[in-house]
């Protein structure tokens, strides 16, 4: 089996798809039904953003793979063994190979589309899979729903693993002060306090542009925090998760530091590139960073090994978030906004639900560490 990522030359209705993924069996000839599937699926927009893409593509590819590899068919739903096809390749995946449950149940969940497809097609009779009724985690039905530990019965794919969901990791005051003092390239520093700072996402960081920074002290108005909106359709190269459009709110102090970087830093490395570009951090060819920002993401766990702790952008990201949250709970007279709201809004998330995991977090801080996150952050970089 093959997995073929297009490029820029790949269209479909006219438009260029590249990242598109394209399978082949080992014959070289198209799989198809697994092509058709993927090109209804992913061009309808029923995956907002095209990074999915090859994880969708991937997930198809690993299992077309495992069914060749023990000359199965997909379409043999109907096969009298005891094992479906889906939960025969639910097992190997955690059994043979120790997939992460979460990669299993991503790749099941897309494979299970794929079924749902071939069902309305009429390829397939009948689907691998059945559904049974599960307790699962409730969804938020309002703003207290996180106070109690109750689900509700809901009709859950059988082939799917049963959740063991984990807690994100987050870095501690003095593991995130250790983490910046090591760093001493200056612009990954500011990256790294960027993502600390604001919790944007990894490819958000990369793609944050220049134009976005300003001095504070130049605009009117005196707030301790000042407001960025992030549109994907500005015409800036702002990307976004699902290109939806969001306004988070900056430290002025921070706005004022971003600034003095962008003019005193970013300066070196703009003149770099034979063309100007856009994006606020550039590499050390004066490039935008690439692929989605992973490099950055390399950055980072490096920068973090040398510490001996484990770090990503993604852990940044909930640092900042716990941080934050514990902060604003615990200053709750001081501010009318609500805390959990204001960090939704600020992260990004499409439903409450997903930011209230930030609530269990914040259990594990000590009292009196939870400090104001920002204003100690700034005022030990003043330091260095």
């Amino acid at each position: 089996m093959h997995l073929i990522i297009a490029s820029s030359d790949f269209t479909i209705r006219g438009r260029p798809h590249p990242g598109f993924p394209i399978l082949l069996y080992d014959t070289m000839e198209s799989a198809i039904e697994a092509n058709q599937y993927l090109r209804y699926y992913l061009t309808r927009g029923a995956i907002g953003s095209e990074q999915s893409w090859i994880s969708t593509g991937r997930a198809l590819y690993d299992y077309f793979g495992f069914l060749e590899a023990h000359d199965l068919l997909w379409s043999d739903v109907d096969r009298g063994e005891e094992k479906s096809l889906l939960a025969a390749y639910r097992d190997y995946c955690l059994k043979d190979i120790n997939l992460a449950l979460n990669t299993v149940r991503q790749r099941l969940h897309y494979i299970c589309k794929f079924y749902d497809y071939t069902l309305r097609e009429g390829w397939v009779d009948r689907l691998p899979y059945s559904l049974e009724e599960r307790v699962v985690q409730r969804r938020d039905k309002g703003f207290l729903a996180h106070v109690d530990n109750f689900g509700t019965q809901q009709a859950v794919r059988d082939v799917m693993p049963r959740s063991q969901k984990s807690l994100p990791k987050f870095l501690g005051k003095e593991q995130l002060l250790a983490l910046l003092d090591a760093t001493k390239n200056p612009h990954h520093r500011m990256m790294i306090r960027f993502a600390l700072q604001t919790g944007l996402r990894r490819e958000e960081i990369a793609t944050f542009p220049l134009a976005y920074v300003f001095n504070p002290d130049a605009r009117h108005g005196n707030g301790k925090n000042v407001m960025v909106t992030l549109d994907p359709h500005d015409g800036t190269g702002m990307k976004t998760k699902g290109s939806r459009q969001r306004d988070i709110w900056v430290s002025r102090r921070f706005m004022a530091q971003l600034y003095r970087y962008s003019v005193l830093r970013r300066g070196e490395l703009g003149p770099r590139s034979s063309r100007p570009e856009h994006p606020l951090f550039l590499t050390q060819n004066g490039q935008p960073y690439a692929n989605h920002g992973k490099h950055i993401e390399v950055m980072v766990r490096r920068a973090a090994a040398n510490v001996g702790i484990k770090s990503h952008p993604h852990m940044l990201r909930h640092t900042y978030a716990t941080h934050t949250l514990a902060a604003l709970q615990r200053n709750r007279e001081a501010h009318t906004v609500e805390p959990l709201v204001f960090l939704q809004r600020q992260l990004g998330h499409q439903r409450l639900s997903t930011t209230m995991i930030y609530l269990h977090l914040i259990n594990e801080l000590v009292e009196d560490a939870v400090l104001a996150y920002d204003d100690e952050l700034n005022e030990w970089m003043d330091t260095v």
